[in-house]
């Protein structure tokens, strides 16, 4: 099976085509565990119609092959050479990625099945103060919250391979008291924030935190910030609580 990354683009989006038949001679000699070339690190796993990676945070993903293509979930990598033990693709940067397999048949060299670890926060993260303002006290509290709300995040591998990994998202509940008086206690979620963020970003991001900042003739302020996970990238939105209990939203920077 030979192709020429110059020919075709590399690790283009599937696009659904009902008279695509899968080459099932092709999958049967993808079985078994791969590795790099050069380094011989293992990269992944192929067991049935599933691919494992290596690193137990990259979810499995389901594969196939059609004509000269391997798909891997949503994305589609030109097949350069496949034999019984080498396999070259294209990856996404339009370079050949050259795996061979490996002859090690000890599931534990490798790694073992897994179904892919869930990134998040474990415990419930809280914070409270207590400020004065026109001759008034006011104590509020924040309170970060995880979730079972799943965020996938797409990622390259360094063999130019699409992964995905998943974390759980938070809710941030914030509570605002005048003395004993509630004036305002509301959860906050992520998609709060389309008006703010970027639906493709916010698609990825998560909820992080919620910091206090000041307190003006506004109302109190407070700083949310939504990041994609381990990654640079986040928003900061000001979230303004009134002092008769409103909110408004306020991007401050990217």
């Amino acid at each position: 099976m030979l192709a020429s990354c110059q020919r075709q683009q590399s690790a283009s989006p599937v696009v659904a085509d009902a008279e695509e038949q899968e080459n099932a001679a092709a999958k049967a000699m993808l079985q078994g565990v791969w590795q790099e070339e050069l380094t011989e690190e293992v990269v992944f796993r192929a067991e049935g119609d599933t691919i494992y990676y290596s690193d137990p945070s990259d979810q499995p993903a389901h594969f196939r092959i059609v004509g000269d293509s391997l798909e891997v979930g949503k994305h589609r990598y030109p097949i350069v050479k496949q034999t019984e033990h080498l396999l070259w693709f294209c990856n996404k940067s339009g370079d050949v990625t050259k795996l061979v397999k490996s002859e090690e048949t000890d599931d534990t060299l490798a790694f073992s099945r897994h179904p892919g670890e869930v990134l998040s926060l474990t415990e419930v993260l809280k914070i409270d103060s207590v400020v004065n303002y026109g001759g008034q006290r006011y104590h509020w509290y924040i309170a970060v919250n995880p979730t079972r709300y799943r965020v996938n995040k797409t990622s390259y591998n360094s063999e130019g391979v699409a992964v995905d990994n998943v974390y759980y998202d938070n809710i941030i509940h914030i509570s605002l008291y005048e003395g004993a008086k509630c004036l305002f206690s509301r959860d906050f979620k992520k998609d709060m924030y389309k008006g703010e963020v970027p639906q493709a970003f916010l698609e990825q991001a998560i909820l992080g935190n919620m910091k206090y900042s000041l307190v003006d003739s506004q109302g109190l302020h407070f700083d949310a910030t939504l990041c994609i996970p381990d990654e640079a990238s986040c928003y900061l939105v000001e979230t303004i609580i009134s002092f008769k209990g409103q909110f408004s939203l306020k991007l401050l920077e990217y």
